[in-house]
């Protein structure tokens, strides 16, 4: 009887940790960042990659392509953007595999993206960026893990 809820029990963990979702309510590495402060680029270092497959989210309703790929749980960035009026936001990512970029905006928009910065990385472009938050996932097409640098441009529209 013990083995059999040990197995079950182990069961039901794997069951939960596989179905995790991204968790637009958690905050990640936090910034305040303007229209203005970004029209440079500025750039971060993260660790592209995560355990949570996205294809199995149906919370995840990316208004760009429906693709797959893992990342955190938690966003890897959090950002508050101010002075958005007037500016298109390209969020890039070069990375060292197959990554993939995944955003939550303020208005509860999901926009996913693998491939269109070339060499299999990731470039997501917001015509219309609002103001307030913003959460950033870099993941990985595989669930593999990889050094990556993220980085944020604005330009006028």
């Amino acid at each position: 009887m013990r083995v059999i809820l040990l197995s079950l029990s182990s069961f039901l963990f794997l069951t939960t940790a596989s179905w995790a979702c991204p968790d637009w309510s958690l905050s990640g590495e936090t910034h305040r960042l303007s229209g203005h402060d970004l029209t440079g680029g500025r750039s971060f270092n993260v660790t592209a990659g995560g355990d949570t497959n996205i294809a199995r989210c149906s919370s995840v309703r990316p208004q760009t392509d429906r693709g797959q790929g893992y990342v955190m749980d938690q966003p890897d960035f959090t950002f508050d953007l101010s002075a958005m009026d007037g500016y298109r936001l390209s969020i890039s990512v070069v990375s060292q595999c197959d990554s993939i970029l995944l955003i939550n905006t303020g208005r509860a928009n999901w926009y996913y993206d693998d491939d269109d910065n070339g060499n299999l990385d990731p470039l997501i472009t917001l015509t219309r960026p609002s103001n307030g938050w913003l959460d950033v996932w870099v993941g990985t097409h595989d669930g593999e893990y990889c050094d990556a640098r993220m980085t944020m441009r604005t330009a006028r529209r």
